[in-house]
């Protein structure tokens, strides 16, 4: 590669990682949670979210006191409000002032997070560090669909907490002289994929629990590119309030993957 393409591979990915940065710092951000609030069957009041909060059969509701409201869909909403049910790893964002409350159903149970964009967590952000980008780290690999997704249970960050995840397939490539393979999930948008994976860097440079990558479409041959350059932290590695999935079984690297994003500072 010359030293044009180079650069201009290092440009692509300083753009990219500047804009991942912007849309972390977000004011409504999982940088900006204040606190993880599981609900049970009995009402509850939370330090940080106006209301009495509890679930059932129905999904969450909310009791507002006199002087207390939500915007629910653009509409103010006094009084009590039930959200209905909410699916597993969906959620309802509503308006509190300056700040906004997510339900959300993770692990089977509803949560109630608040986001306030004057969390310290998020004011105090100092920036995620990288490993400079380096093309070595893009390699092409060869998409495997199973013949049925597999179900796939993985552990969380939240102790107890358990994901399920359709695997529909997996990903074989070669990296360091290696011929390594990781299971895959379906990605955010149609045909996309994305690994959770550790690997000799993870609790030394890089953070311990998880990274992410995300994998355009494989192409009609099954050919795909991972470019672990643009492996990044998810929401747990910045706060303790955050509900994210382990890699899962045979999803660990055996070679220092010095690519991607690293620890976050403080």
């Amino acid at each position: 590669m010359t030293v044009v393409e180079t650069d201009t591979f290092a440009q692509q990915w300083e753009r990219w990682h500047a804009e991942h940065e912007r849309v972390r710092a977000d004011p409504h951000g999982f940088l900006a949670i204040t606190g993880l609030h599981w609900l049970t069957g009995e009402p509850q009041r939370f330090p940080d979210a106006p209301g009495e909060w509890w679930t059932g059969d129905g999904g969450p509701v909310v009791r507002l006191a006199d002087g207390e409201e939500l915007v629910v869909d653009g509409a103010p909403v006094r009084g009590e409000h039930a959200f209905g049910v909410i699916p597993e790893r969906g959620g309802v964002t509503v308006g509190s002032g300056e700040a906004v409350i997510e339900v959300a159903r993770r692990g089977g149970s509803d949560v109630v997070r608040p986001r306030h964009p004057d969390n310290p967590v998020l004011q105090g952000h100092l920036g995620t560090p990288a490993y400079p980008a380096d093309p070595r780290w893009t390699v092409t690999g060869r998409y495997l669909p199973f013949d049925e997704p597999r179900p796939t249970t993985v552990g969380a960050v939240v102790e107890g907490l358990q994901h399920v995840y359709d695997a529909p397939g997996r990903i074989e490539f070669e990296l360091d002289g290696q011929s390594l393979s990781l299971t895959a999930f379906n990605g955010a948008t149609a045909g996309s994929l994305f690994v959770l994976f550790t690997d000799e860097t993870s609790g030394v440079t890089t953070y311990a629990a998880n990274r992410s990558l995300k994998v355009d479409p494989p192409d009609a041959e099954g050919t795909v590119v991972l470019d672990f350059n643009r492996a990044t932290n998810l929401p747990c590695a910045y706060t303790e309030f955050a509900t994210c999935p382990l890699p899962p079984e045979g999803n660990h690297l055996p070679i220092a993957v010095e690519a991607g994003e690293k620890k976050p500072v403080g």
